[in-house]
C-alpha cells in the first residue's frame, strides 16, 4: 500500500527538497528549501545545507559566527503563515475550526470557493486524503496560480484529490453528491442556490466571512433559502501564555478577530426546517424587511 501524497515529507531524515525551519536562540523563524551545494545565510554567519541533509529532524546546526539553530520540518500552520501570498490566508485557528466543525473527514467530497493563497486548500487535503475529492474554486488567475504552487510545494508535487477552476462557483460548479461546501468569499449568499443543489442531505456549508454585515446577510439567506437548518456562527481568539518558573502570565498580544464562521446542514428535499421559537428583540429586523420572522418571531 502506497504512502499517503505528502507522508514521505514529514518523517525520516532531511532530505533534498525537504522543507527545513530554523529556529535562532530568540524563537525566531526561518524557513528555506534543502539544495545540496547551497548555503543558508544569515546576519550571525552561515552554513552549508549538506550539514542537514541526511541529519535527523530536530537536529542543531551552527553558523560560522557560532550561533545554534534548531533544524525542524515546519508545520502546516508553520508553512502557511510564511508561504507567498496572493490573498490574505485562512489562519491555523480558523482553519482547524473548519475541520472541526465542517467535519471534514477521510474520503470526503469537499468543494471550496475561494483558494487565496492555498492555506486551507492545503488543511482540507490533508484532511480529506488521497481517496476525497477536493474541487476549489478560485475567481482570479493570478491568486489561483500563487495557490497552486503553494500548495504542491507543501505535497512534493500535485496533489490527486485536487481541482482547481478559476471561475466563479456560482457560474461553474457541476458537482453533485457533494459531503461539504467551503465559501471563503465576500458574498456567499450569492452561491446558496447552487450549493444547496450540489450538496447531499446531511451535508455541510461553511461560511468564512470577515464583517457582521457579511455574517447577518448570509445568515439571514441561509433561513430564506429554506432547506437549511438554523445556522451556527461564532468566532474564535489565541491567548498564548508566557511561562518562566514562577512568571506565569498572559502575553500582551494575541491573535483576535480574523473572520466568523457559520455551519448549516442540508435539509432532504421537500422538508421544510422547523419553525423558530426564540423571540427576537425588539427592532432586530426593519420595518422593510419580509424575509424569515417578518411577524417579529411570533409563533416560533
Amino acid at each position: 500500500m502506497s504512502e499517503p501524497t505528502g507522508a514521505a515529507r514529514r518523517r525520516g531524515p532531511f532530505k533534498v527538497g525537504d522543507q527545513v525551519q530554523l529556529t535562532d536562540p530568540k524563537g525566531r523563524h526561518y524557513t528555506f528549501t534543502l539544495e545540496e551545494g547551497k548555503n543558508f545565510h544569515t546576519h550571525k554567519g552561515s552554513f552549508p545545507h549538506d550539514e542537514l541533509i541526511g541529519a535527523p529532524e530536530g537536529s542543531v546546526v551552527r553558523t560560522t559566527g557560532n550561533v545554534a539553530y534548531l533544524a525542524l520540518r515546519p508545520l502546516l500552520p508553520d508553512y502557511v503563515l510564511s508561504m507567498p501570498r496572493g490573498a490574505a490566508v485562512v489562519y491555523p485557528k480558523d482553519a482547524g475550526q473548519i475541520l472541526a466543525f465542517a467535519d471534514i473527514f477521510p474520503g470526503a467530497r469537499v468543494v471550496e470557493a475561494g483558494v487565496g493563497s492555498g492555506s486551507l486548500s492545503s488543511f482540507l487535503l490533508r484532511a480529506i486524503g488521497d481517496q476525497g475529492m477536493l474541487h476549489s474554486y478560485e475567481r482570479r488567475e493570478d491568486f489561483a496560480e500563487i495557490a497552486q504552487a503553494n500548495v504542491e510545494r507543501y505535497f512534493g508535487g500535485p496533489h490527486p484529490a485536487w481541482q482547481l477552476t478559476v471561475g466563479d462557483l456560482q457560474d461553474n460548479l457541476s458537482d453533485t453528491e457533494v459531503d461539504r461546501v467551503i465559501l471563503d468569499m465576500l458574498a456567499p449568499w450569492e452561491c446558496l442556490e447552487a450549493v444547496s443543489k450540489a450538496l447531499v442531505p446531511g451535508g455541510i456549508v461553511c461560511c468564512y466571512v470577515a464583517t457582521t454585515t457579511q455574517l447577518a446577510r448570509t445568515v439571514e439567506s441561509i433561513r430564506e433559502i429554506g432547506c437549511f437548518n438554523e445556522p451556527s456562527a461564532w468566532e474564535s481568539m489565541i491567548r498564548n501564555w508566557h511561562i518562566e518558573g514562577l512568571a506565569v502570565r498572559p502575553d500582551h498580544r494575541m491573535i483576535g478577530h480574523t473572520g466568523f464562521l457559520l455551519t448549516a446542514r442540508r435539509l432532504a428535499d421537500g422538508v421544510e426546517p422547523p419553525m423558530r421559537r426564540r423571540r427576537p428583540s425588539k427592532g432586530a429586523y426593519g420595518d422593510d424587511y419580509t424575509g424569515p420572522n417578518a411577524d417579529g418571531g411570533s409563533g416560533r
